[in-house]
């Protein structure tokens, strides 16, 4: 196996320019939030580090997650963001097979003990000694636990590795169940989404090669950069659901004018995700932007918690405890409150001013 390059040289070997190389670099920083100080530190690291052996794995799911991975849209990204990895081994991907893609995947855990980052794309099923899923002739979990066993760190791709997706949705024949679950001794990185956004995954692959540490996780183990915030939070269609102006029916009146979508079962307000920052195909929308309620894929057990047109129900309103059904109410009670008061004190003030006069 040939001596790993670092990604500058990949890039330039590519044709691209010094100039090319740090643009890409202050827009790296710039999606990770961080300031133009960090630019210089990505350079060096691009420059100077190898690239990061990864195996990528499949379990059980539906390759949605390699589909947005390889659409990133960024366009240095989208071009050489497979070269700033050391992509070894992705039995979808890869153009070999059979045996000679698994003395692949032998020789990387080898040769990089310690040093390989894991991706997993799908989940193992647990049920019937796992023959549910089978890779190589033997049941993925066992390929799971053995390449993990060599891994430092290890990244559930998806809502299928990081909390089990439709696989596991009740009464889940096959025991489907995620890789945290399984794997006990590595940390683990979820990027949940069905799929995630091309981005965010781009996203945390580049801060791991920069930093050469995982991102900043919150309690459930992903990356705060990207999931720190409901989508509803940054939703432009915010506004309207402090105003009380709700989509009441698709198609309605509120529809064709871009009202709120939570009265027709939107998850925004409960889902944590980048969708309404970040966005899909180059940052050109969202579903919510499209006209459909957010549905939560992001979130653990989405497909179990009923309709994704089912109404979300005590969602409180723009800083106040109220319902939906009272935002309207209660911002129009305020309104007049002010008025009334507003009209007390003038008439306070035109009384005194006349009692001055008298005097």
């Amino acid at each position: 196996m040939a001596v790993l390059e670092t990604f500058y040289d990949v890039m330039r070997r590519q044709g691209i320019t010094r100039r090319s190389f740090v643009k890409y670099c202050s827009l790296t920083a710039a999606a990770l939030g961080l300031g133009p100080e960090f630019v210089p530190q990505i350079a060096h690291a691009m420059e100077t580090k190898p690239r990061t052996p990864v195996l990528w794995l499949h379990g059980l799911e539906c390759t949605c997650c390699s589909e947005s991975f390889i659409r990133a849209a960024h366009p240095l990204v989208k071009d050489v963001i497979l070269s700033m990895i050391s992509l070894d081994y992705d039995d979808t991907l890869m153009a070999s097979a059979g045996h000679q893609a698994e003395a692949i995947l032998d020789e990387v855990m080898e040769k990089y003990h310690g040093n390989y980052i894991l991706a997993v794309e799908g989940n193992p099923p647990l049920n019937e000694d796992g023959m549910y899923c089978i890779i190589g002739g033997k049941p993925f979990v066992e390929q799971l636990k053995r390449v993990a066993s060599g891994a430092k760190a290890i990244i559930s791709w998806g809502s299928c590795a990081s909390y089990g997706c439709v696989q596991a949705a009740r009464p889940n024949p096959t025991q489907a169940t995620p890789v945290h679950k399984v794997i006990l001794d590595k940390p683990i990185i979820k990027v949940p989404g069905c799929p995630p956004i091309a981005e965010v995954m781009t996203g945390v692959i580049t801060y791991m090669q920069t930093f050469d540490r995982l991102p900043e996780l919150d309690r459930q183990g992903r990356p705060k950069m990207f999931y720190s915030q409901r989508i509803h939070d940054k939703c432009y269609r915010r506004p309207h659901f402090d105003a009380g102006q709700y989509v009441e029916a698709f198609d309605d009146e509120g529809a064709r004018k871009g009202y709120c979508l939570y009265k027709v079962g939107c998850k925004g307000p409960t889902t944590y995700n980048a969708c309404s920052t970040v966005r899909w195909n180059d940052g050109v929308s969202f579903p919510i932007q499209s006209g459909h309620g957010c549905i939560g894929c992001s979130e653990d057990g989405f497909w179990d918690k009923g309709s994704w047109y089912a109404r979300l129900q005590d969602v409180s309103g723009f800083g106040i405890e109220a319902s939906a059904d009272k935002v309207g109410l209660v911002a129009a009670g305020a309104v007049g409150a002010g008025l009334a008061a507003h009209a007390a004190i003038s008439a306070l003030s035109r009384v005194r001013y006349k009692g001055d006069d008298a005097q």
